[in-house]
């Protein structure tokens, strides 16, 4: 089956009125893809799994407020996304299976809970902490990016996620030079709300009250060559959460192949 993808972002108006942007594509039971930090429609993996996914489902990518062509409405709480994404599940038929990637996986697993259409949810890589040190670290870098925004220095507020994340900040500063920066910039102010879907309070640790509380099914999935500050989390959460199953992806990493996990997707919705 040959599938075009269609550019054309459609508008749902969320609950505080902010427009969020989507697109869909495909034919089938609705999935709705939820981005990790700095990705949306225009940078990020959700086309190319759209792509993947659309001969058995109709695929919902979106711009998470504050990102592309998505409003943004002051003051942010982590209610109003997953309010945008209730509103984009019922924009896709009123029922859902919904995918998050990385950090993503928090909003998708409150929306579990929220009563909202979600049939299942497959998470990868959710990027919680479970241990003291993790912690610290979070804390850490939620420090440090609060006092880039305040300062408007979006550029190192891009910086401290990536030296968060374990790149080595020589690279860190050569990647300022490429093209995709600026676009990287340009939704710096949303990484304050990717820390708040983990958990700013609690260090970003796994949370195990939430999880307890779910009763849709639940797919965990981490990547082989992946560092254990990624695949211990989604190992916990699979762990703490009744209804779930865990799987990995061998040789895969954080920058999962689409080709890779769109046939365990697949596979966890039918």
């Amino acid at each position: 089956m040959t599938v075009t993808l269609d550019t054309t972002p459609a508008t749902v108006v969320s609950a505080d009125g902010t427009p969020i942007a989507y697109t869909a594509t495909g034919t089938g039971p609705a999935v709705v893809f939820v981005d990790g930090a700095l990705c949306h429609r225009a940078f990020g993996p959700g086309p190319a799994l759209a792509a993947e996914l659309a001969a058995h489902h109709t695929v919902h990518t979106y711009d998470r407020r504050g990102r592309g062509d998505s409003g943004d409405t002051a003051p942010f709480d982590v209610e109003r996304e997953i309010e945008d994404l209730a509103a984009v599940i019922a924009a896709a038929g009123g029922t859902a299976y919904v995918v998050g990637m990385s950090s993503g996986s928090a909003l998708a697993l409150r929306a579990a809970t929220a009563g909202i259409g979600v049939r299942k949810v497959a998470v990868y890589e959710p990027p919680f902490t479970t241990d003291d040190d993790g912690a610290a670290h979070f804390a850490d870098y939620v420090r440090n990016l609060r006092t880039a925004l305040a300062e408007d220095r979006y550029g190192d507020a891009v910086a401290e996620l990536m030296l968060y994340a374990g790149a080595p900040a020589p690279a860190v500063e050569q990647m300022r030079a490429i093209p995709l920066w600026p676009a990287f910039e340009a939704v710096a102010p949303t990484l304050a709300y990717d820390a708040e879907a983990l958990g700013v309070d609690t260090g970003a640790a796994v949370p195990v009250g939430l999880l307890a509380d779910i009763t849709v099914p639940v797919l965990a999935v981490d990547g082989g060559a992946s560092p254990e500050t990624l695949r211990a989390p989604t190992r916990a959460v699979a762990a703490a959460t009744p209804t779930a199953r865990y799987a990995t992806l061998p040789d895969q990493t954080h920058e999962v192949a689409p080709a890779v996990l769109a046939p365990v997707l697949t596979d966890f919705f039918a």
